[in-house]
C-alpha cells in the first residue's frame, strides 16, 4: 500500500515529504544538543560550588527520581524536579549526592555527569539521520 501511495505521489508531494523529514530530523538533533548543553550547564553549576550529602531515594518513576537529603545547615532538601542521572536507583536506597551549595535543589548522583549521556544522544541523532537519508534515497529512486 505504501509503495502505491509513494508512486502516486507528485513531485510537489515528494518535496513536501523531503522537507518534513528534514525538519523532523533537525528538530530531534537540536533537542538532543540542547539536552546535552543543559546537562553540561547543570554539571558546571554543581561543580563550581559542590556540596556532598547522603540522600534517601523516596520514589522513582519514568520522569523523575525523588530524593531527600540534609545539608550542613540542617535544612532538608528534596529537589522537586528530581535528581540528575538517577539510573538504577530504587526507593529506600541511600545514595551519595553532589549538589550546588547555592541552590541545593540542583543535585546529581555523585560521580555521574552528562558525559554518560553522550552515547545515547549521539545514537538518537545518527539513527534519525540514517532513517531520513534512507527514506529520501528510497523516494528519489522511486521517482
Amino acid at each position: 500500500m505504501a509503495v502505491g501511495v509513494m508512486r502516486a505521489m507528485s513531485g510537489k508531494g515528494r518535496r513536501i515529504a523531503t522537507w518534513v523529514l528534514l525538519a523532523v530530523a533537525s528538530v530531534l538533533t537540536l533537542l538532543c544538543l540542547l539536552l546535552f548543553i543543559g546537562g553540561m550547564r547543570n554539571d558546571i553549576a554543581i561543580g563550581s560550588h559542590i556540596g556532598y550529602a547522603n540522600a534517601e531515594v523516596v520514589s522513582t518513576s519514568f520522569g523523575r527520581t525523588v530524593v531527600r537529603f540534609n545539608t550542613p545547615d540542617g535544612a532538608v532538601h528534596s529537589p522537586p524536579d528530581g535528581i540528575l542521572y538517577p539510573k538504577g536507583l530504587v526507593p529506600g536506597q541511600i545514595v551519595r549526592v553532589e549538589y550546588d551549595q547555592r541552590n541545593p535543589e540542583l543535585a546529581r548522583v555523585a560521580g555521574r555527569s552528562i558525559t554518560s549521556a553522550w552515547f545515547p544522544l549521539t545514537l538518537i541523532i545518527v539513527v534519525a539521520w540514517g532513517v531520513v537519508i534512507g527514506v529520501l534515497h528510497w523516494l528519489r529512486t522511486r521517482s
